[in-house]
C-alpha cells in the first residue's frame, strides 16, 4: 500500500492545468511549485546514496526565489532514515506528527460503525459546499477548531471549484446557524486514491457522531465515484477514531516547513 501510495500520489502529484502548479524533478525529489496562494513543497524523496544535505540545499536555494513558506512532506519511511535530523540542521522547523492511514472503501461500507448512509445527531444538517459563503464556513470552522489563519485553504478550496470541480468536494455540519464540523476530500483521477483533509469539530460538539458522519459522507463521495482507497493524515484526536471505524497506520508524517 505505502509502495503504490508513493508512486501514484506522491511521485505524480496531480495539478491542473488552469491551477499555475508545476510539478519538477530531479535525481530523489518530486516537488510542486505553485502560484502564491497554492502549497508549494517536496512531494516525494528518496536520497539513498545522494549526497543528502546537498540536495537539501538546492531546494532551499529553488524555493528561496518564491519568497513563500514551503514544505518537506517527511514520511517516516522515506531515506536516509536521518532525514529529519537534517531537515532540522538546515532550518526548518516541524509541524506536529501525523498518522498516515488508509482503507478500503468497500471494508468501511461492511462495517456497523460507519454506514455509508450518513447519521447526523439530532438537531444537525450536513451542507455541501458550493459557492463562496460555503467555502467560509469551512475556514471558519479550521481557524476554530486547529487555530490560526485558514484562508489559504478557503482560496485554494474556491479555485478548485471553480476550475476542477471533479477533483474536490467540501461539506460542513451545520447546528442551527453555526458551523460545527467541516472536511473536504480530494479525488485523485487515476489512480484509486481519495484524500481526507479538515474534519475538525468544534469542541462542544465532539463525541457525538458528528466527525464519524462527515467521514461517512465523504467515504460515501468516493464509492460514488468509483475510488478504492481513503487516505488519511490524521492527528492525534483524529486516529483513535478513524481506527474504530476500519482505517490502518501504515506510517507517520510530519511536514517540515520553512519560512522565506
Amino acid at each position: 500500500m505505502l509502495a503504490l501510495f508513493d508512486r501514484k500520489i506522491r511521485q505524480e502529484p496531480s495539478v491542473g492545468a488552469d491551477s499555475g502548479s508545476v510539478v519538477e524533478r530531479e535525481p530523489g525529489i518530486v516537488r510542486v511549485v505553485s502560484s502564491s496562494d497554492g502549497w508549494h513543497g517536496i512531494s516525494w524523496c528518496d536520497l539513498d546514496g545522494l549526497d543528502a544535505d546537498a540536495v537539501i540545499a538546492a531546494q532551499i536555494q529553488r524555493f528561496s526565489r518564491l519568497g513563500q513558506p514551503w514544505e518537506w512532506k517527511h514520511y517516516s519511511h522515506d531515506r536516509p532514515a536521518d532525514l529529519p535530523e537534517r531537515l532540522l540542521a538546515a532550518g526548518f522547523e516541524p509541524d506536529p506528527v501525523e498518522g498516515l492511514l488508509f482503507a478500503e472503501i468497500a471494508d468501511l461500507a461492511g462495517l456497523p460503525e460507519l454506514p455509508l448512509d450518513v447519521r447526523l445527531p439530532a438537531g444537525t444538517r450536513l451542507e455541501p459546499v458550493t459557492d463562496a459563503a460555503g467555502v467560509d464556513l469551512v475556514v471558519a470552522v479550521h481557524d476554530e477548531v486547529f487555530g490560526g489563519d485558514h484562508s489559504r485553504i478557503g482560496k485554494d478550496l474556491t479555485a478548485r471549484l471553480a476550475e476542477r470541480p471533479g477533483s474536490i468536494a467540501a461539506a460542513v455540519v451545520m447546528a442551527g446557524d453555526r458551523p460545527i464540523c467541516a472536511g473536504r476530500i480530494e479525488f485523485h483521477a487515476g489512480t484509486g486514491f481519495a484524500s481526507l483533509w479538515g474534519g475538525g469539530t468544534v469542541t462542544d460538539w465532539r463525541g457525538r457522531g458528528v466527525f464519524r458522519a462527515l467521514v461517512a459522507h465523504r467515504a460515501a463521495l468516493a464509492a460514488a465515484a468509483g475510488y478504492r482507497f481513503l487516505q488519511v493524515d490524521a492527528s492525534a484526536d483524529s486516529r483513535p477514531i478513524l481506527r474504530r471505524l476500519g482505517f490502518q497506520q501504515l506510517a507517520t508524517t510530519t511536514p517540515f516547513v520553512r519560512n522565506p
